[in-house]
């Protein structure tokens, strides 16, 4: 389970503390340029698990359809179009585009797998009942745990982004400041 702590050197920890967003007024464009963008980064990494999980769940639901349903194929025959279909369905969730790549990728795949201990889902099939409602019941909950800070990492993101943008709007900032210091930056 995702928590946050206050005061912790983890980067939601940072982004979600009571201090993140104090004395936004004060703080030079370049800072807040700067939380938005670990925000965002944060956001992506969240993102990216909650996907991990939906991939989870729709597994697990899947093979729940099929037992009950008394269908022969094969979880793993269906696989591609299992996960296709949630890709393919109707977005749910802030509809960001993300540009940004995880950053911890491989942390947060041991995190899905960790989550239901001795559960595998590489033979799903051979699950019992009890086993796969179990392994829904910890993805759902872990996935509701997930889809709230990234709520609560997007409104820091909101907040950031109305800052900079209000800057602009009283022109104590100026695009060709920001194009300036982006060519300082190649």
């Amino acid at each position: 389970m995702i928590e946050v702590r206050p005061g912790g050197r983890r980067r939601i920890d940072r982004v979600l503390g009571p201090g993140y967003l104090s004395g936004l007024s004060e703080l030079p464009l370049k800072v807040l340029r700067e939380r938005r963008d670990e925000a965002a980064q944060e956001e992506t990494d969240l993102s990216y698990l909650r996907r991990l999980l939906h991939a989870r769940i729709d597994i697990v639901r899947a093979e729940q359809a099929r037992r009950s349903s008394g269908g022969e194929a094969s979880i793993v025959d269906q696989l591609a179009t299992i996960l296709a279909d949630n890709a393919l369905g109707p977005a749910a969730g802030s509809g960001r585009h993300q540009q940004l790549e995880p950053s911890r990728a491989g942390e947060h795949r041991r995190h899905a797998e960790a989550l239901i201990g001795d559960t595998d889902l590489t033979d799903v099939e051979s699950l019992s009942d009890e086993k796969l409602a179990s392994a829904l019941d910890t993805y759902a909950s872990e996935e509701l745990s997930v889809s709230s800070f990234r709520r609560e990492v997007q409104g820091v993101m909101d907040t950031l982004n109305a800052e900079i943008a209000k800057r602009y709007q009283q022109g104590s900032a100026t695009v060709d400041e920001l194009l300036e210091n982006e060519g300082r930056a190649e």
